[in-house]
């Protein structure tokens, strides 16, 4: 019986008490908590489900919950329930509801830990989307390893995901790109507003071997073919670091698209026929603060030319356009004020404002020997994707982007995460996992199976934290995608790990040599077939490999 299944069956029982006693069942929550009791002396859960609802329902918390221990006693599954404090119900569950968690664990295979939450929803997940005129920096890898694992985590609650990477391939950065491109071809100073690394000349060499004459042009066709051609090289540059870094994308959405196509000019025409936008000094702006932003913006300046904005607008209709239900954009730490204005762009199109997800994530630090790591012989001033995976590997870079709250900045110590040690989170959860498989090799050898096992038997202290912990992997699950906090994923398969190493210290699995194998054998290599595949599951959802050696 996993948390879940216990919350149904306080919830169905507190419906019969009430009813029984002509009190009102209506007062009942959608789902009783439950959780696990800071002293597992109190028992394997807990509830205050009677302290909820008594006042409401017009009876004493405790006595309400001394009705409700009666009927939960009653149940096979429960082998002991008990009234603390004022209401609390402190539950012990039967053995063999225990083992069913590991039954149905083996069951689920893959699956376990997923739920319908989100089936049929279309979710647009937009992430990275860095500016085509560099490598990416540390803050957009901070968006492939999370935004790639949140799109994992809402699929395994039945979410239908698009991800999709914008391409900023409009505006002043490209020109800049192109005029740094040339000078690096001609020789010259790289340009007082243009971008500088080793991968400028190395982008402009690529050009000039592909299109040998290009300097001999004029100067208008020479900064358009290393516009063109460079922004292209370093975009193929950009995916390739991003496949190899295990991030793949649905849709590259070009945002020159959006003007070419005259989806900008028919969104601006919609806000003006429908009153959302007005004019002033020349200029037309979006009535923003009407939808919750803190001033009006301009769409299209008093010159004619469409701002920033404007494309945003059109491309907030776009995903809608294409039937998802959900846009959730990720964007870097000077982007809190795109927050309202993209819900404000939502809502003057006639969009649901909550439609509309905005995540905030803060900026990433390297440091080695407490200093921080701070040049790039790439890109000259930051520090990119690829230098990352290059000092502490990718499973290293991904685990340790993705398991902190992008809500805080990281520091990322790379002689912690270069090491081969318990002090590594990832080493020491990869390590885990290796061993489980270590254990399963070992007893095909010996001939040991988990046919049958007498899941009954698993009553040992160590026993029930790992059943237990097991247990909690679909509501880590589903809490990680509510909350759009794929690391909870990371930090539980830190505690599975650990809670599994102190159960191989103190639980015999396999029978020593010369020994026969008792049912408990069985029953102890079941519970480790189920902490495998659980243990894979969490590091599949973080995009982390689960190695069967080390």
């Amino acid at each position: 019986m996993t948390p879940s299944d216990l919350a149904f069956l306080i919830r169905e029982s507190a419906h019969a008490v009430l009813d029984a006693h002509d009190l009102d069942v209506s007062v009942l929550p959608e789902t009783a908590t439950v959780e696990r009791p800071r002293n597992p002396e109190h028992g394997d859960y807990a509830t205050n489900i009677a302290m909820q609802v008594a006042k409401k329902a017009g009876v004493n918390p405790r006595e309400l919950a001394t009705w409700l221990v009666d009927t939960l006693a009653a149940d096979d599954a429960i082998d002991e329930a008990s009234v603390a404090g004022p209401g609390f119900i402190n539950i012990r569950l039967a053995a063999a509801a225990q083992g069913e968690i590991v039954a149905k664990i083996l069951a689920a295979g893959d699956d376990f830990g997923g739920s319908d939450l989100y089936a049929g929803q279309k979710v647009n997940l937009e992430f990275v989307s860095a500016n085509p005129t560099g490598p990416i920096h540390l803050g957009g890898t901070r968006w492939a390893a999370v935004g790639d694992s949140l799109g994992r985590v809402l699929e395994a609650n039945g979410a239908e995901v698009t991800r999709e990477y914008y391409f900023n391939d409009h505006g002043g950065q490209i020109d800049r790109f192109a005029r740094s491109l040339v000078a690096a071809a001609k020789g010259e100073p790289t340009p007082e507003d243009g971008y500088g690394g080793e991968y400028i000349g190395q982008i402009a060499a690529r050009v000039m071997e592909q299109q040998p004459g290009v300097l001999d042009l004029s100067p208008e066709e020479t900064q358009e073919t290393f516009r063109a051609e460079g922004v292209e090289m370093m975009f193929e540059h950009i995916r390739t670091s991003l496949h190899e870094f295990g991030v793949d994308f649905d849709v590259y959405f070009h945002e020159n698209s959006l003007f070419e196509s005259g989806a900008v000019e028919r969104a601006v025409e919609k806000l003006k026929n429908d009153g959302a936008l007005y004019e002033s000094k020349g200029a037309w702006w979006l009535r923003s603060t009407d939808y919750g932003d803190d001033k009006d913006r301009v769409v299209i300046k008093s010159d004619g030319d469409a701002a920033y904005i404007a494309g945003d607008i059109a491309y907030v209709a776009d995903k809608f356009d294409r039937g998802h239900s959900l846009a959730i954009y990720m964007l870097g730490a000077d982007h809190h004020g795109y927050i309202a204005r993209l819900k404000a762009a939502a809502a003057a199109l006639g969009y649901d404002a909550d439609q509309v997800e905005v995540l905030i994530g803060q900026m990433v630090n390297l440091l080695r020997e407490g200093k921080s790591v701070r040049m790039s012989k790439r890109a000259g001033t930051v520090i990119t994707l690829d230098d990352l995976v290059e000092a502490i590997g990718i499973d290293g870079a991904r685990y340790s982007l993705v398991r902190s709250s992008v809500d805080s900045s990281l520091d990322i110590d790379l002689a912690l995460w270069e090491s081969q040690s318990s002090d590594n989170p990832v080493y020491y959860v990869q390590y885990g996992h290796a061993r489980l498989c270590s254990i399963d090799r070992k007893a095909r050898e010996a001939g040991v199976t988990a046919d049958d096992a007498d899941l009954s038997l698993l009553t040992h202290e160590r026993e029930g934290d790992l059943i237990r912990t097991l247990g909690e992997f679909p509501s880590v699950v589903r809490t990680a995608a509510e909350l759009r906090e794929p690391h909870r994923v990371a930090r539980y398969a830190e505690e599975l790990a650990g809670v599994f190493h102190r159960f191989y210290d103190s639980c015999q699995i396999l029978p020593k040599a010369g020994e026969q194998a008792e049912p408990i054998h069985a029953s102890r290599l079941a519970l480790a077939g189920a902490s495998r595949q659980v243990l894979a599951n969490a590091l599949r959802l973080v995009g982390v490999s689960a190695p069967e050696r080390m």
